[in-house]
């Protein structure tokens, strides 16, 4: 049975900005571009988020919501600075370390390091480090696969830490709502509450065939999630096939002006995620759902890596030109890039890159976690 940890960092890109201006500190805050820019928010503070702010939101729309809501732009080199920083720290335990992002990582201790017994004492460890080191907080998950693993980290943020054991994981799984679900997003869940399902355990009394019928290969995942059952591997130094971003309308979009400007903002949630993971891709790839749920696709490759918001937008707006709508609405619009440069995604792999029971049973628990 493995131990797995997931760490998330507590609002990264907000918390190192309160954290280096302490006016900044308690306020709530948002990292991105300017309302008068049609920015984006890229991370926001929690104090933000009581508001309802949260990334990928219009700084439009988040200043709406939140009047004397803080913009400051994001300084993503800093952030990829501070991930190297935090790299060394998971690597005092482990070097079976599954970087997500900047700002969160798997990490596989069931053979550690410095032989530790519990994996609740390597998370609260390395989470006390970051801070002693970084001045940051950091929240754990701690389970014996990934799945629950990522589920549990975001339990008591932030600076909290959450362990599932075995004999609790099922009961775990079934009490949550659909939508908290890792892997399942906005458009899967609205199609799980039409055929309702809002639980896990109102997916867990789903066939796997039922599921692969609604939900096409995804369906095999979320029976197995149902179950909480997940036995991929934490993969060290993992390479991404791809990065993008979409958007599905609660209003089915009508107008074509309206939705190239929607491809502007979409374009840059992408360029916030491309920075994340410090890469850029040669191949944009257009996705078009329309109202009907008819999904067009249209891609094009470069020479050089795309890694500018201007170059998505343009492509994204060319592609979405070439399309003929036919008076048809559309009710999702999403920009992918993949062929992502591989020179880019090496130096962020490297060690330096950023980042019911028996009591028999009971004691085995209590050994591995």
């Amino acid at each position: 049975m493995r131990k797995i940890i997931h760490v998330d960092m507590d609002a990264f890109y907000a918390s190192v900005e309160q954290r280096d201006n302490v006016v900044y500190r308690g306020k709530p805050l948002a990292v991105g571009g300017s309302p008068n820019t049609r920015g984006v928010v890229c991370a926001a503070s929690y104090e933000a988020r009581r508001f309802g702010i949260h990334s990928a939101m219009s700084s439009k729309v988040a200043l709406q919501r939140c009047p004397h809501l803080i913009f400051v732009p994001p300084r993503f080199e800093l952030y990829r600075a501070i991930s190297a920083q935090i790299r060394p720290i998971f690597e005092r335990h482990t070097d079976v370390i599954e970087p997500i992002a900047l700002d969160e990582a798997y990490l596989d201790v069931t053979e550690n390091k410095l032989g530790l017994p519990y994996a609740t004492t390597i998370a609260r460890e390395i989470r006390a480090v970051i801070f002693e080191e970084t001045g940051l907080t950091a929240s754990a998950g701690v389970s014996f696969n990934k799945f629950l693993a990522k589920m549990a980290s975001g339990i008591q943020k932030p600076n909290g830490q959450t362990v599932i054991l075995p004999d609790r994981a099922e009961a775990f799984v079934a009490s949550l709502p659909i939508e908290k679900f890792h892997g399942i997003g906005k458009v899967s869940a609205a199609k799980m509450h039409e055929l309702g399902i809002h639980t896990g355990a109102d997916l867990k009394g789903r066939s796997e065939l039922e599921l692969v019928q609604h939900f096409g290969k995804a369906g095999h995942h979320y029976f197995k999630i149902a179950r909480a059952q997940d036995d991929r591997a934490v993969e060290a130094n993992r390479i991404r096939k791809s990065v993008g971003a979409e958007t599905s309308y609660a209003q089915d979009l009508s107008d074509r002006a309206l939705m190239l400007h929607q491809l502007e903002t979409i374009a840059e949630t992408l360029y916030g995620r491309l920075e994340r993971h410090q890469t850029g891709g040669r191949t944009i790839t257009l996705k078009v759902k329309f109202a009907n749920y008819q999904q067009m696709t249209r891609s094009r490759t470069v020479m050089n890596p795309i890694c500018e918001v201007v170059t998505i937008v343009a492509l994204a707006q060319e592609l979405f030109e070439a399309i003929d709508l036919e008076g048809r609405s559309v009710r999702l619009l999403g920009i992918s890039l993949s062929n992502l440069g591989e020179e880019r995604l090496a130096q962020s792999a490297t060690p330096n890159g950023s980042f019911g029971a028996s009591r028999s049973a009971s004691l085995m628990q209590l050994t591995l976690f």
